[in-house]
C-alpha cells in the first residue's frame, strides 16, 4: 500500500471526524432549541388556561350584574311612578345604586374585552411557537438519522455510501423514520385537541346564558359553534388519518387506497375508477406507504392542476416489480416545464424521491390537452438489486 493511498485515507479519516463533531454540536444545540419551545408552549398554555377561566369568571360576573341591574331599573321605575311615597334620600340612594351597576357591568365588559384581545395575542405567540417547535423536531430527526449513519466505524463510511445496497437501506431507513414521526404527531394531535375548541365551548356557555334575554338568536348562535366543533374534529380526524394511514398495517394498501379514493371522490366530485389486479399482495409495509404516499401525492395534484373529471387507477404486480398507473383527462402540462418552483413541482419531486428510495422510478406522460399518465415501477423486495430501468 503506498504511502500516497495512506495519506489520503487518513486525510479523509479527520474530514469524517471533523464533520461528525460539527453534527454532534450542532444535534446538542438543536435538542437545547426544541427544549426550549417545549417549555415556552407549556407556559402560553398554561396562560391560556388561566385567560380563559378568568374570561367565565368575568362572563359569570357580567350575568350576575345582569341580574342586578335588571332589578334595579324596575326598583327605578317603581320609585319614578310615585315621587311622594319616597323620600329624596331614598330616590337618590335608587338612582346612585342602578348608575353603580351600570359603570360595573360597563367595566366587566372592558374587562372581557381586555383578556380576549391578551387571549387572541397568546394564541398567535402559542401558534408561533408550536410551528418552530415542529420545524426544529424535524431538524433534530434529520440530524439523529445523520448521526445514526456516521456513528460506528467511520473508516468504513465512503464504501457504505456508495455501495448499493447500503443506499437502498439507509432510503428504507429514512422512510421508516418519517413514518414514525407522522405516528408521533398523529398521536399528539389526536390526545390533545380538547386545548383547541376551549375557546369555542366558551362562547357556547355564553350563548346559552344568553338565551334569557334573546333565546332564538342564542340558541342560533351556540348551533353554528358546535357546527364548527363538529367540523373541526372531522378535519383534526382527517390530518390523523392523512399523517397515518392506520388501515394499512391491518388491511394491506389496496383496501386502504380504496377507502382514500372514495372519500376524495365524495369530497372533490372527481370520478375515479380504481382497479387492483387479483393477484396483488404483499407484505412490505415501507413500499406500500411508499405507494399510498405517491397516490395521495398524484391525486392532490390532480384537484388543484388537473381540472379533471376523471381519473383512472391501476395496481398491478408482476414477478419482479409492482405497478401503479394513474391516469387523469385533466389539461396536461409539459413536464420538462416543472422545475421545483411550484407546488405540483415539489409534488413531483416528492413522489419521484419515494421511488427513488426504493430503486424505483416514475414517469411522467402528458401534454397540454390531453390529460397525464403516471407511471410508477417499484421492485419488490426480493428484487431490490434490479435496475426497474432496464425493465420498460
Amino acid at each position: 500500500m503506498s504511502n500516497n493511498y495512506i495519506h489520503n485515507a487518513v486525510k479523509m479519516n479527520q474530514v469524517l471526524n471533523r464533520i461528525f463533531t460539527a453534527i454532534e454540536e450542532s444535534k446538542e444545540e438543536i435538542f437545547e432549541i426544541t427544549d426550549n419551545l417545549s417549555k415556552e408552549c407549556f407556559r402560553f398554555d398554561e396562560k391560556l388556561a388561566e385567560i380563559n377561566q378568568n374570561i367565565q369568571k368575568v362572563i359569570q360576573d357580567q350575568t350576575d350584574l345582569e341580574k342586578l341591574e335588571k332589578k334595579s331599573r324596575r326598583w327605578l321605575v317603581d320609585v319614578s311612578r310615585d315621587f311622594s311615597k319616597h323620600s329624596e334620600l331614598k330616590i337618590r340612594e335608587a338612582y346612585e345604586y342602578a348608575n353603580n351597576l351600570q359603570v360595573k357591568l360597563i367595566l366587566k365588559r372592558k374587562e372581557e374585552e381586555k383578556l380576549t384581545n391578551e387571549r387572541k395575542e397568546i394564541e398567535a405567540h402559542l401558534r408561533n411557537a408550536r410551528k418552530n417547535l415542529e420545524k426544529a423536531e424535524k431538524l433534530a430527526t434529520k440530524f439523529s438519522i445523520a448521526m445514526e449513519f456516521m456513528d460506528g466505524n467511520l473508516e468504513d463510511f465512503n464504501n457504505t455510501i456508495t455501495d448499493i445496497e447500503q443506499r437502498h437501506l439507509m432510503g428504507r431507513k429514512i422512510i421508516q423514520v418519517q413514518e414514525e414521526e407522522r405516528k408521533r404527531v398523529s398521536r399528539e394531535i389526536h390526545d390533545g385537541p380538547a386545548q383547541s375548541f376551549s375557546n369555542i365551548l366558551l362562547k357556547i356557555d355564553y350563548c346559552e346564558k344568553l338565551m334569557n334575554k334573546d333565546v332564538e338568536k342564542a340558541k342560533a348562535e351556540a348551533q353554528i359553534l358546535k357546527d364548527l366543533v363538529r367540523g373541526s374534529t372531522k378535519e383534526i380526524r382527517k390530518i390523523i388519518y392523512n399523517l397515518r394511514p392506520m388501515a394499512i398495517d391491518d388491511l394491506g394498501i389496496v383496501p386502504t387506497l380504496r377507502r382514500y379514493l372514495e372519500d376524495f371522490k365524495k369530497e372533490t366530485k372527481i370520478d375515479i375508477s380504481f382497479q387492483a389486479s387479483p393477484h396483488f399482495e404483499t407484505d412490505d409495509s415501507v413500499l406500500q406507504l411508499a405507494l399510498f404516499r405517491i397516490a395521495q401525492e398524484a391525486m392532490n395534484n390532480i384537484y388543484k392542476h388537473s381540472k379533471a373529471n376523471h381519473v383512472e387507477i391501476l395496481l398491478d404486480q408482476e414477478t419482479k416489480y409492482i405497478s401503479m398507473v394513474i391516469k387523469d383527462n385533466g389539461i396536461g402540462f409539459k413536464p420538462e416545464s416543472i422545475r421545483g418552483s411550484s407546488e405540483s413541482g415539489f409534488g413531483i419531486i416528492n413522489m419521484k424521491e419515494r421511488a427513488e428510495l426504493l430503486n424505483g422510478n416514475v414517469k411522467i406522460q402528458s401534454e397540454q390537452g390531453t390529460g397525464t399518465v403516471l407511471l410508477v415501477k417499484i421492485p419488490t423486495t426480493e428484487d431490490k438489486e434490479d435496475n426497474i430501468d432496464g425493465q420498460n
